[in-house]
């Protein structure tokens, strides 16, 4: 039996799906309005459907607020016998949104967990990922959800989580230093308690910001 949902969880579901949410119509004005802020005349040929354009990418953007992320670990399987090390899904790709700036977010998680008595579909844990990156975000914050919504749900004997990240806040305004990745970690239970556990998972994963790779 897992555990109770995670009431942080819900509760962004839960405004994503808030009643006083604006209307289709309202959304797109509002982006005729930015446009005309920033100089230009929504009304143009080039402009005329670009509100609508936008409120239809916002709702790619943003549809992790229509998804429970505690749900999507409840099918598990017990027949794994007796399997007890790492699991380890590395490389999530992941693209998310600031909720500072509303700049691109794009990056690859690293998600493990030790099993107790059962596992889950490795697709669930990309799906989780996708669920938090489809939101207004900080990466801080990401990460966290991500390795409580497993804890919580799985009940594991431990969980590591590792976010690497390119922001377009600070790669394509304010202080413009492209090529910048941020990395944050989320240790709990025996990835946090013991060090040698904690040290094969991070060799597991290795270092791929250093491989040259570039988020984008």
């Amino acid at each position: 039996m897992s555990k109770t949902a995670n009431p942080k969880n819900d509760l962004q579901v839960v405004e994503g799906d808030a009643p006083d949410k604006p209307s289709r119509e309202e959304a797109e004005a509002a982006v005729r309005t930015l446009i005309q802020w920033a100089g230009d005349d929504p009304a143009r040929e080039g402009l005329l459907d670009t509100p609508a354009r936008v409120v239809r990418s916002y709702e790619e953007f943003f549809n992790g607020y229509e998804a429970c992320p505690n749900t999507i670990l409840e099918r598990t399987f017990e027949e794994t016998d007796g399997y007890d090390e790492i699991v380890l899904l590395r490389g999530i790709r992941f693209e998310s949104h600031c909720e500072h700036h509303m700049a691109p977010i794009i990056g690859r998680a690293h998600v493990a967990y030790l099993p107790r008595r059962r596992v889950v579909g490795i697709s669930k844990l990309a799906r989780l990922v996708e669920i938090f990156a489809k939101r207004l975000q900080i990466q801080e914050k990401m990460t966290a959800q991500i390795a409580n919504t497993i804890e919580d749900v799985l009940e594991p004997r431990g969980v590591a989580v590792v976010i690497e990240a390119a922001h377009h806040c600070m790669t394509t305004r304010g202080i413009h230093k492209p090529g910048a990745v941020m990395t944050t970690s989320r240790m709990l239970g025996a990835f946090r308690n013991d060090a040698s556990t904690r040290r094969e998972f991070l060799a597991m994963v290795g270092s791929p910001a250093s491989d040259g790779t570039v988020f984008g």
